[in-house]
């Protein structure tokens, strides 16, 4: 069911967003739903829907690592052994779909996927949860990761190709660091790379 996005709930959001989060993280959230509403525009999406998407997309990001996994025991939300043991990186994205329903009323599934997958990705994702994705890697605030200026571009051009550069520069990341993979970043690439190559 998509819920109507109004300008008022927008306001309301961004006000609670902004006591909730660190004024770092809240600056990073108006960014990414900023990014996220112009590429909407570009790629033919609901601007409202993006600009929700990126409001809540770290709306658990404050919760300490304790209290993420002891909310996705609470409320059953499967957690894997790579989720449990990078909580604040990984299991942020699932507990914020969770509060983003019952904590915020959000009931349109594909903003709740979009919250829910923008830190790992998904095989077959929606343009939502493309764009999403892109823009909590690509919105201004972003200066260290590696190819930018190259995945910014692509972002306004191909969502599929820059979501592409941003799982093979993720990946070559971990692997130089030897930082843990997640299974589904992994199975997001692999799916891409079927469907590029189709």
């Amino acid at each position: 069911m998509v819920i109507s996005m109004k300008t008022a709930s927008l306001k309301k959001l961004r006000k609670e967003m902004e006591k909730e989060l660190h004024t770092k993280r809240y600056e990073h959230t108006l960014s990414v739903a900023y990014t996220a509403a112009s590429l909407a525009m570009v790629h033919g999406v609901d601007t409202n829907r993006a600009m929700i998407a990126g409001m809540l997309h770290d709306c658990a990001k404050c919760l300490s690592s304790k209290k993420l996994i002891s909310l996705c025991k609470k409320h059953n939300l499967p957690m894997s052994e790579v989720e449990m043991q990078n909580p604040t990186a990984l299991l942020h994205a699932k507990a914020g779909s969770f509060l983003a329903h019952k904590k915020y009323g959000i009931e349109d599934e594909e903003v709740l996927n979009a919250i829910k997958y923008h830190t790992t990705g998904r095989p077959d994702m929606g343009k939502l949860e493309k764009i999403l994705y892109i823009a909590d890697y690509i919105e201004p605030g972003r200066t260290h990761a590696a190819n930018l200026s190259q995945i910014r571009k692509l972002a306004y051009q191909d969502l599929d190709k820059a979501l592409m550069r941003i799982l093979e520069d993720t990946l070559a990341y971990l692997h130089s660091t030897g930082g843990v993979i997640d299974a589904m970043t992994k199975a997001t690439y692999t799916s891409l790379c079927h469907r590029i190559d189709k």
